[in-house]
């Protein structure tokens, strides 16, 4: 196999430790790190007070960052690790608000046809890592980092999230995927579960590693 650059996306419920995780490999291989945008969102705190009103106003802020991060990697000369993918938006998120009522059958089947067109667009990643949890956990680590506006967050909502996750993983036909059991893992704070995942992921890639100068 050749060196040759790499992308890379993280999936997974809120509170499943994208973010951490994502920090963490890129110090690994010395891969550049794209991140969710939730600080100085426009729609979060309003969504989470009344989903009803905000979820296709979020929904299309998020698809619309994500679609420019994704083509911003796809021209990238290095090696990328992304958090969260642009293809759990409507599989996911936007799928999930409609099926609860949060989001109307109008909305919900534009949104799909919008995304369905720009995505059309895109290479998916290379690599696809899904951090399964359990709610417990997921309810656990959403309180241990404190967002203010995730602090009502609806458990039920997570946990139809946790299930069209689910559903969705296993029929993920994209790209190579790696599913990691985090449930008795705790890979910020110890480094051999950091260990096994890192060679899970050397394992499983399609091209020999290229670390960013």
């Amino acid at each position: 196999m050749k060196n040759k650059k790499v992308f890379v996306s993280i999936a997974g419920n809120i509170g499943s430790g994208k973010s951490s995780l994502t920090s963490l490999i890129a110090e690994e291989f010395n891969w550049k790190p794209y991140f969710e945008k939730v600080n100085n969102n426009p729609y979060l705190n309003d969504f989470y007070k009344d989903m009803n009103r905000w979820s296709f106003n979020l929904q299309v802020y998020f698809l619309s960052h994500r679609f420019k991060t994704h083509k911003e990697i796809l021209k990238k000369k290095i090696s990328v690790i992304q958090d969260r993918s642009i293809y759990e938006d409507v599989e996911i998120f936007a799928r999930n608000l409609y099926l609860l009522g949060k989001m109307n059958k109008r909305d919900y089947e534009n949104y799909s046809k919008l995304f369905k067109e720009m995505t059309s667009f895109l290479q998916p990643p290379d690599l696809l890592i899904y951090l399964r949890s359990s709610l417990p956990k997921l309810i656990k680590q959403i309180k241990l980092r404190g967002r203010d506006f995730e602090k009502n967050i609806d458990v039920k909502y997570l946990e139809k999230l946790n299930g069209s996750y689910e559903e969705w993983i296993q029929n993920y036909n994209l790209g190579k995927c790696i599913i990691i059991e985090t449930e008795k893992m705790d890979f910020v704070n110890k480094k051999k579960d950091l260990k096994e995942i890192m060679n899970c992921i050397k394992k499983n890639l399609p091209v020999n590693i290229k670390q960013n100068n």
